[in-house]
C-alpha cells in the first residue's frame, strides 16, 4: 500500500496538471490573448497545449521505461511536473519582462504546459504499469485502480486549491498574481512525488530483464512475505522473458493483444466522459442552470465519481475486470440514451442531472479505474513497455479528437451528440463481451500465455469463447 501511494502520486499530478487550467483560464486569456489581439483559436490551443503533451509523453514512455526503468522514468516526470508547474506560474523567467505580453511569452507558456503534459503522459503509462508489475496477483486488480482514484482526487484537489486562491479576492488581483499561485501550487506534490520515488524499489520484472535477478528476488520477498513464493515468482518471470519464439518485437504475441489494448483506450474515450469532466459547468447552464447552481451540480458530480470509483475499487477483486466493464458500458448507455432524449425533446430539468451521474457513476465503477488495470495487466512483461506506449498515446489522441469536436457536434445536434456517446458504450459492451478475457486472479506471466492461445486459435479460425468466460 505504502509502494501503491506513491506510484498514484502520478495519477494525482495526473488530474492536477490537466484541471489547474480551468481556474487560469480566463486570467491567461485577458493578458496573452486578448491584450494581443489574437484568436479563439489561439485561445483554445493555450487551453489544451499540454495536450499535445500528453500524446508525446504517452508515445515515448515506452522508450523511457524500457531504458531508465519504471522507477526512474517517473522520477523523469516528476522533474517534467515542477519544471512546468514553475514555467507556467512565471513564463517571464529569463527572457521576458512581466506584464509586457509578447508572442513568444505566449509561445514560452505554451511550452511550458506542453512540458507537463509530456510529464502526464509518461506517469499515465508508466504508474499503472508499475503498480501492475510491483502487486502480487491476488490484489493487483484493486491496487491499480487506486491510480484512478488518485486522477480524479487531483481534479478534485485542484479546484478547492483554485477556489481558495480566489476566494475573497478581486478580479483585478486574480488576473495579475491569483493564476500565477494556481500553477505554482502544482510544485507541492510535484517535489513530494520526486523524493518519496527515492524510497521505492524499481519493479522486480524491469530488474529480471536486466538480469539483475538478486534484486528482483530481495524485492519480490518483501512484497511477498516468504521465500518460497519469491522464488516460484522469478522463476515464472524469468521464463517467461526467456520463451522461445518470442523475440521482444511488438508483435511477436500476436497483434490480437495489441488491438485489444489500443481499442480499451479508445473505447475509454470514445463513451464520452472527458466531454462530462471538461465540459460540466458549461453543460449545466445550456441545461438552465444558472452558474452558481452549475458548479454545485458540478461538484456533487465529482462527489460522485469519487464514491463509485471506491466502490470499483472494493469489487474489483471479487466481481472480475470483465463483468464490471459490461455493467458500466450498460449504464453508461442509460444514462447517454436518456440525456439524448431529453434533448431531443427539449427537457431540461433535474431529470437531465439524474441520468448524466447515472452515466459518469458508471463510468466510474468500471471504464474509468477498470480499463487502467486491463492496460497493466494484459501486455507480456517483453513488450509491455512499448505495448503500453501505443494504448496510451491513441487514449490521449482520442482524448483530443473528442474534447475538440464537442462543441460543433453539439452546434449540430445535441441529442445526436449524446446519442453518439450511448452507441460507443454500447459497442464498448460488445467489444468485452467479444475479445476481452478475464485477467482477475492470474500472474502475469500466466496472462501471457492465454495470448499465445488466442493467436493459434485466430489462425484455425475463430477465438474459443471459454477462452473468454
Amino acid at each position: 500500500m505504502f509502494i501503491t501511494l506513491i506510484a498514484t502520486l502520478g495519477g494525482l499530478l495526473f488530474g492536477y496538471d490537466t484541471a489547474v487550467i480551468s481556474g487560469a483560464e480566463q486570467s491567461l486569456q485577458k493578458y496573452l490573448i486578448d491584450s494581443l489581439g489574437l484568436s479563439s483559436f489561439v485561445h483554445g490551443f493555450t487551453v489544451s497545449s499540454a495536450l499535445i503533451g500528453c500524446i508525446i509523453g504517452g508515445a515515448v514512455s515506452g522508450l523511457f521505461s524500457n531504458n531508465l526503468g519504471r522507477r526512474n522514468s517517473l522520477i523523469v516526470a516528476a522533474l517534467l511536473f515542477t519544471v512546468s508547474a514553475l514555467g507556467s506560474a512565471y513564463p517571464e523567467l529569463l527572457f521576458f519582462t512581466k506584464d509586457e505580453p509578447t508572442i513568444g511569452l505566449l509561445v514560452m507558456f505554451n511550452i511550458y504546459r506542453i512540458l507537463g503534459g509530456i510529464g502526464v503522459g509518461l506517469a499515465s503509462a508508466i504508474s499503472p504499469t508499475y503498480i501492475g508489475e510491483i502487486a502480487p496477483a491476488a490484489i493487483r486488480g484493486k491496487l491499480v485502480s487506486w491510480y484512478q482514484f488518485a486522477v480524479i482526487f487531483g481534479m478534485l484537489v485542484v479546484y478547492f486549491v483554485n477556489w481558495g486562491i480566489a476566494s475573497g479576492q478581486t478580479r483585478e488581483w486574480i488576473n495579475d498574481v491569483g493564476w500565477r499561485f494556481m500553477f505554482a501550487s502544482e510544485t507541492i506534490p510535484a517535489l513530494l512525488f520526486f523524493f518519496l520515488l527515492f524510497c521505492v524499489p524499481e519493479t522486480p520484472r524491469f530488474l529480471a530483464s536486466r538480469n539483475r535477478n538478486d534484486e528482483a528476488f530481495n524485492v519480490l520477498q518483501k512484497l511477498n512475505g516468504t521465500k518460497e513464493k519469491a522464488e516460484s515468482i522469478l522463476l515464472e518471470i524469468k521464463a517467461s522473458l526467456n520463451a522461445p519464439n518470442r523475440s521482444g518485437k511488438l508483435f511477436s504475441y500476436g497483434r490480437t493483444v495489441i488491438i485489444v489494448g489500443i481499442m480499451l483506450s479508445i473505447f475509454q474515450q470514445f463513451v464520452g466522459i472527458n466531454v462530462a469532466l471538461y465540459y460540466a459547468p458549461r453543460i449545466f447552464e445550456s441545461m438552465g442552470a444558472g452558474q452558481s447552481a452549475s458548479m454545485v451540480q458540478t461538484v456533487v458530480m465529482g462527489l460522485v465519481n469519487v464514491v463509485f470509483t471506491v466502490i470499483a475499487i472494493m469489487t474489483v477483486e471479487k466481481w472480475g475486470r470483465k463483468p464490471l466493464l459490461i455493467i458500466g458500458s450498460i449504464g453508461m448507455a442509460v444514462g447517454m440514451f436518456g440525456v439524448a432524449g431529453l434533448a431531443s425533446f427539449h427537457v431540461i430539468g433535474i431529470s437531465t442531472l439524474v441520468f448524466i451521474i447515472i452515466y459518469t457513476a458508471s463510468f466510474m465503477m468500471s471504464w474509468g479505474p477498470i480499463c487502467w488495470v486491463m492496460l497493466a495487466e494484459i501486455f507480456p512483461n517483453k513488450i509491455r513497455g512499448q505495448a503500453m506506449a501505443i494504448a496510451v498515446a491513441a487514449q490521449w489522441a482520442a482524448n483530443f479528437f473528442i474534447s475538440s469536436t464537442y462543441p460543433a457536434m453539439m452546434d449540430f445536434s445535441g441529442a445526436l451528440t449524446y446519442g453518439f456517446y450511448g452507441l460507443m458504450s454500447v459497442l464498448s459492451a460488445l467489444f468485452v463481451l467479444k475479445w476481452v478475457p478475464e485477467t482477475k486472479g492470474k500472474t502475469l506471466e500466466e496472462l501471457e500465455g492465454l495470448w499465445g492461445e488466442e493467436e493459434e486459435e485466430v489462425a484455425s479460425g475463430g477465438m474459443s469463447e471459454a477462452r473468454h468466460s
